[in-house]
C-alpha cells in the first residue's frame, strides 16, 4: 500500500508581492566594465590561462561551456553572463534550478533572495504564488512543446507571455497520438498539459506575463541569442515543488533534455573549455557523467575527446598538492567534491579560489585584452 503524501493543495500560497527581499536586480547588478577587486597571483594566474584557452578555443570553432551556481545570479551577474555571451565567447550555459528562480524572480520582480530562517519559522519559505505558478507553468507548457528546462523558462522571460494550447487541440492531439505505433513521446506532455488544465482551470490562448527586468536575464538573453541555457534541477530542491501545479514529469522530461542537451556540449569539447563557477555539487555530478558518455561514444568512433581546459572557481581552500595526485580517502580534500571530480576528468585542470563576481569581471577585461585579440 503506497504511503501517504503531503497535499500541497493545503498549502496557503502567499503574493510574491508580500514578500520582503534581501536582493535587488537594479542595486546588485554588476555591468561587464566594473573593475574587479584584486586577485592573489594565483587567481591571476588561473584568469589568464582560463582567457588564453578561451580565446583559442573559440578562434578553432570549439565550444566554450560555463556551469554556474546560484550565487552568480544572487551577486548581480547577469549583464556579465550576457555580455560573455554576445561577444561570441560562451557557447552554452548551466545551473542548477536555484539559479533559474533566482534568475526568473530578477527578470518579473526586479527582487529575489527571501529571508530563510524567518519564513521557514512563519511557515512562508517558498510558499509564494507567482513563483511557483509561473515557474511550473512554464515547464509543463515546455514538456508539451519537446522544450528543455531552461529554454522554457527562457522564452517565457524573453516573450513575455506562455502560448497555452486549448483543451480541443489536446485532446485531438491525444487521439492520433494513441493511433500510433509507437506512441510519441510528446502524447505524454500533451495529456500531462491536459490534467493540469482540467485540475486548476488553466486559461486557453496567450497568458501575459511582464517581465520588466528581463534585460537583466542571461536565460532570457540566452533564448534570444541562440544559445544553450541548461537547467539541472534535483526533485525537492527548490521552493517550486511546494506548489500545487508543480508536476514530477514536467520536471523530469525538460530536465532530461537539458542534460542530454549538456552531454551533447560536453561530447565536443576536445579543445575546448569548461567554466565551473561556484557550482560544487550540481557541476562536476553532470560533467562527469556527460563526460563518460560522449568518451564512450567517441571511442567507438576510433578518437577521444582530450586537449579540453578546465578552470574551476570556488571559496573553498584546500592544504593538498593535486600535482602529486589524489588525496588518500582519510584526507578531508579528498571529499571536496569540485577537485577530485575534475582531477579525473583529463585534459588541464587549473583550480582559482576566488569570488565569482572579481573572476568573471576579470575574464571580461582580460578577454578585451592582449588574450582576446590574440
Amino acid at each position: 500500500m503506497p504511503f501517504e503524501e503531503l497535499d500541497r493543495r493545503r498549502i496557503k500560497m502567499r503574493p510574491l508581492a508580500e514578500r520582503t527581499n534581501r536582493l535587488s536586480i537594479e542595486r546588485e547588478a554588476v555591468p561587464p566594465g566594473q573593475r574587479p577587486e584584486a586577485l592573489s597571483e594565483s587567481a591571476r594566474e588561473v584568469l589568464r590561462r582560463a582567457a588564453q584557452r578561451i580565446a583559442a578555443a573559440r578562434e578553432a570553432g570549439r565550444p566554450v561551456i560555463m556551469a554556474f551556481g546560484a550565487h552568480t545570479i544572487k551577486n548581480g551577474l547577469g549583464p556579465v553572463l550576457i555580455h560573455l555571451m554576445e561577444e561570441g565567447w560562451l557557447t552554452h550555459l548551466a545551473t542548477n534550478g536555484a539559479g533559474v528562480i533566482h534568475d526568473w524572480e530578477f527578470a518579473f520582480l526586479g527582487a529575489s533572495s527571501e529571508h530563510v530562517r524567518e519564513n521557514v519559522a512563519s511557515g512562508t519559505f517558498g510558499a509564494w504564488e507567482e513563483t511557483g505558478y509561473y515557474l511550473n507553468l512554464a515547464l509543463l507548457v515546455g514538456a508539451y512543446r519537446g522544450l528543455g528546462y531552461g529554454e522554457s523558462v527562457g522564452a517565457m522571460i524573453q516573450e513575455e507571455a506562455l502560448e497555452m494550447p486549448s483543451r480541443e487541440e489536446l485532446l485531438e492531439g491525444l487521439r492520433g497520438d494513441l493511433r500510433r505505433r509507437p506512441l510519441p513521446e510528446g502524447a505524454a506532455g500533451a495529456a500531462d498539459l491536459l490534467s493540469a488544465m482540467d485540475r486548476f482551470d488553466l486559461p486557453a490562448g496567450r497568458v501575459v506575463v511582464p517581465h520588466p527586468y528581463k534585460r537583466y536575464s542571461p536565460q532570457a538573453a540566452a533564448y534570444r541569442l541562440g544559445i544553450p541555457f541548461t537547467a539541472h534541477p534535483m526533485i525537492g530542491h527548490d521552493v517550486i515543488y511546494l506548489h500545487p501545479l508543480n508536476h514530477g514529469a514536467a520536471i523530469g522530461r525538460t530536465g532530461l533534455r537539458d542534460f542530454l542537451t549538456f552531454a551533447r556540449a560536453v561530447s565536443g569539447l576536445s579543445g575546448g573549455v569548461y567554466l565551473s563557477i561556484g557550482s560544487a555539487v550540481m557541476s562536476p555530478m553532470i560533467f562527469e557523467k556527460s563526460m563518460s558518455m560522449a568518451q564512450n561514444l567517441a571511442l567507438q568512433q576510433g578518437r577521444r575527446i582530450e586537449g579540453h581546459f578546465i578552470a574551476v572557481v570556488d571559496l573553498q581552500e584546500s592544504s593538498w598538492d593535486w600535482n602529486s595526485g589524489e588525496p588518500p580517502e582519510e584526507h578531508p580534500d579528498y571529499y571536496l567534491r569540485f577537485y577530485k571530480t575534475f582531477h579525473r576528468m583529463g585534459g588541464e585542470l587549473r583550480y582559482a579560489r576566488a569570488d565569482n563576481r572579481d573572476f568573471l569581471l576579470g575574464l571580461c577585461r582580460e578577454l578585451e585584452g592582449p588574450a582576446g585579440r590574440g
